[in-house]
């Protein structure tokens, strides 16, 4: 078929596929292969084997898991203050990651997937890496080198799960999602778990940014040989796939007129918001309610006790498992029945979690053990929705925008959410009163009754999503039905 516009080694070659208008309508259907250009290659358009899809899938999940190890694991690493300076490093990862995200998202939805996801980790590997040679007295260089961490990271974010997508269908689907998005809370939580172990077992917070990128190498390799690049849309057309022609301004237009996207991805960015605040604030808050309650002496300097780092990140990989498991069981039964069913899940987990951190911030102050009953409870609510928000943007968002829609989905979902809120709360957190132990536990104590009333606000959002997603999937749906049966007929 042939490309408008100039060719580029990067970009997909040209393949069988049905045409997805370029007009923000959308004109469902519309043709634009010969027959003599399906006919002789259809054999080889075939749908990638099961064997080679389950292969894939434990590559990109193997990546996602370091993506996020990575990401936390300085959290873990100066939980005992070893590099106070470099907290303020998250931030700036957070936010080049959202500003680099729209652009992997208009590469990902028009170019060969595979290639740019191999060039943005190759760029992750070696700036991890050299961000744990630089010292504290560099700390503009150490900003420098993780904000180029983001492009690795945005590369992969946005892409993968598009591939996931092209894949597999229905059920199979919603599974492998949930095996890929249970790793984001597993991999938080043996960041905070490694990047605590490797701080405290060499003193030195340079050690937790070294483990990932090791790994990483054989990530790397992994996805060049194993991992495919299928036609967009690929697994709902029987390897078929649908390409478009349409500008970035098109595809915007198209999402904000997919109501259930839009709300779904606001419901996304409240979520983003509580997981920021509570993985970088609560081990600091159960820290300082042991000291408070006069189980644990105060510490400064390396002499802090890094538990609650271990137990949080242990919670969180637990919840992670659990919450993904239970969130992604639940869809499949009800949501043949209740075609809504998916958002009102989220609101669920959201609304259910908002008594379980009211309690977290009152009752740290008299029984550390009851305060992990209800961290658990919280996360496991909290994590019910990752893997089920993201099989939402895959159904109700065309094949050939999909990478854009989570590409703006990532970003604002960052830039309003955990890009911002543990510094919000340490903002507020921050009086005129002098800084005592008894006065730092409540002052993040009363930053924290922030979080609740967040997570009412997200339960809404995606309340309203239940009033549109059942029309948007059923748009989608009809064009992938009338794409394949304009294809069949050709034949």
């Amino acid at each position: 078929m042939e490309q408008k516009g100039n060719e580029s080694s990067l970009q997909d070659p040209p393949e069988p596929q049905c045409g997805l208008s370029s007009s923000p309508g959308l004109r469902y259907g519309s043709l634009v292969n010969s027959v003599s250009s399906l006919a002789p290659n259809a054999a080889e358009r075939a749908a990638v084997s099961p064997r080679r899809a389950y292969v894939a899938i434990t590559v990109l999940c193997y990546i996602n898991l370091l993506n996020y190890m990575e990401r936390y694991t300085i959290a873990g690493g100066t939980i005992c203050s070893l590099c106070s300076s470099c907290f303020h490093t998250f931030p700036v990862f957070i936010c080049s990651f959202l500003l680099l995200a729209p652009l992997f998202g208009y590469l990902g939805d028009r170019y060969n997937r595979k290639y740019i996801m191999l060039g943005g980790l190759s760029v992750w590997l070696l700036t991890a890496a050299g961000s744990s040679f630089v010292t504290e007295s560099h700390f503009w260089l150490l900003v420098l080198l993780r904000a180029l961490v983001g492009v690795g990271e945005a590369s992969y974010s946005t892409i993968a799960p598009t591939i996931i997508g092209d894949l597999f269908t229905g059920g199979r689907r919603s599974v492998m999602i949930c095996i890929f998005y249970i790793f984001i809370p597993v991999g938080s939580g043996l960041g905070y778990i490694t990047g605590a172990g490797s701080a405290a077992l060499t003193g030195d917070w340079h050690w937790a940014l070294r483990i990932t990128p090791i790994m990483g190498v054989v990530g790397l390799i992994l996805m060049a040989f194993l991992c495919p690049n299928p036609p967009r849309g690929a697994a709902e057309t029987h390897g078929g796939g649908v390409t478009g022609q349409s500008s970035y301004k098109e595809d915007v237009k198209y999402l904000l007129k997919t109501k259930s996207y839009v709300w779904s991805s606001l419901g996304v960015t409240a979520l983003a918001f509580l997981t920021g605040a509570l993985a970088f604030w609560l081990p600091t808050f159960l820290a300082r309610a042991h000291v408070t309650q006069g189980l644990r002496p105060s510490c400064s300097g390396n002499n802090c006790n890094s538990t609650d780092s271990f137990i949080f990140g242990a919670v969180t990989v637990a919840t992670g498992v659990l919450g993904g498991a239970l969130g992604t069981t639940i869809s499949r039964r009800l949501v043949g029945r209740f075609p809504y069913a998916d958002p009102l899940i989220c609101a669920v987990g959201m609304l259910g979690s908002v008594p379980c951190l009211f309690i977290i911030i009152f009752v740290a102050s008299s029984s550390i053990p009851a305060t992990y009953v209800f961290i658990f409870l919280g996360e496991l609510l909290l994590s019910l929705n990752w893997a089920v928000l993201a099989d939402i943007l895959l159904y109700v968002v065309v094949p050939t925008r999909r990478a854009t829609a989570e590409a703006l989905q990532i970003t604002v979902g960052h830039l309003l959410g955990d890009a911002g809120s543990p510094y919000l709360l340490g903002v507020v957190r921050k009086t005129s009163k002098p800084e005592t132990h008894d006065w730092s536990f409540h002052s993040l104590k009363y930053s924290l009754i922030l979080c609740p009333f967040v997570g009412v606000l997200g339960g809404v959002f995606f309340l309203v999503t239940t009033l549109y997603i059942t029309e948007d999937r059923k748009a989608v749906q009809r064009l992938v039905e009338e794409l394949t049966t304009t294809k069949m007929s050709v034949f």
